[in-house]
């Protein structure tokens, strides 16, 4: 059994971070993802990976493991010692008591029906030891979910529908199911729908999931919970100040612009961010950016003023 390098799989250093993580995973699996990439296996194996590493890596527990394998993977790579590597001895012998059990009723949740996880993961998440020199399958003690796979379907919706949230109309079948996607939601995101999903061979109906892409803004770029934006301030308040006009997603407010304010500065708007999924009352922040505009003529009397200040400096 080969040892996968699940930094590697998702383009990440040892030491990324967790927001680094997810940004890395959420970029590659919409690249990859099924619906973009029909009929394509290497894509289909590509995404699995990028779901499994993810699986891993985005939980504390489950990464500290892997690292402490990396670490005595390494270690036996450097000495160069005759044959395979041991997994047997690092499962038994490893810290953190020793295996780690997972169960795996949910786990093709993740794969959308494209099969569960890699012997690699099972061999240290799955409680049980795999690459026995013996060349026998490692024993399993997981259980594998007897429900019918879920489903997914992708389903676009507008930034100002995600910051508000929305409902979307979807056809199963002869179906029309109304479903509603929450405020906050981000490309990624999944939306379960219990049991509406089409039956399978024996009637019983799987769970359809929507899997929600937020179409790019002209005006606001989302960064986590906050919300980016620009407005235009003209030469005279920036360096005067005064007040000017920015536009949020829920509506124009006005900002006290204070003298001297510099090109590109950023004010704060506390609040007006994206909702946390978790908890609707908790929003992130607006950050506006000054976007200074220079008067492209200039009348004679003004342009003495601006020869007198040029003088003066």
């Amino acid at each position: 059994m080969e040892y996968k390098d699940y930094y590697k799989v998702l383009g990440l250093e040892r030491n990324a971070s967790a927001d680094d993580i997810k940004k890395a995973f959420r970029k590659l699996a919409l690249k990859y993802h099924p619906d973009r990439n029909p009929g394509k296996k290497e894509a289909e194996d590509k995404f699995k990976d990028l779901n499994e590493a993810y699986e891993v890596l985005s939980d504390s527990q489950k990464r500290a493991r892997y690292d402490q394998l990396g670490e005595s993977y390494s270690r036996w790579q450097q000495t160069g010692a005759p044959g395979g590597f041991n997994w047997n001895d690092w499962a038994s012998q490893g810290g953190m008591g020793g295996r780690t059990r997972v169960e795996v009723n949910n786990m093709d949740d993740l794969f959308g029906g494209m099969g569960g996880f890699s012997d690699f993961f099972q061999s240290i998440f799955g409680g049980a030891a795999g690459g026995q020199t013996s060349g026998r399958p490692a024993q399993r003690t997981y259980r594998t979910s007897q429900r019918q796979e879920p489903q997914e379907q992708t389903v676009q919706i507008s930034f100002m529908e995600a910051y508000k949230g929305t409902e979307r109309t979807v056809m199963i079948g002869d179906r029309r199911l109304e479903v509603k996607i929450p405020a906050g939601a981000d490309t990624g995101t999944k939306v379960r729908m219990a049991g509406m999903g089409q039956p399978g061979p024996d009637g019983r109906k799987s769970d359809l999931y929507l899997l929600v892409e937020v179409m790019p803004d002209p005006h606001f770029e989302r960064k986590g919970h906050d919300i980016h934006t620009e407005f235009e301030l003209d030469l005279y308040t920036a360096v005067l100040g005064g007040e000017a006009r920015v536009t949020t997603p829920t509506g124009q407010v006005v900002l006290n612009i204070p003298a001297g304010t510099q090109p590109g500065q950023a004010f704060r708007l506390a609040g007006l961010g994206m909702s946390h999924l978790r908890n609707p009352q908790d929003r992130g922040d607006l950050f506006a950016k000054a976007k200074v505009r220079l008067p492209r003529s200039l009348t004679a009397e003004q342009r003495a003023v601006f020869e007198k200040l040029a003088k003066m400096k």
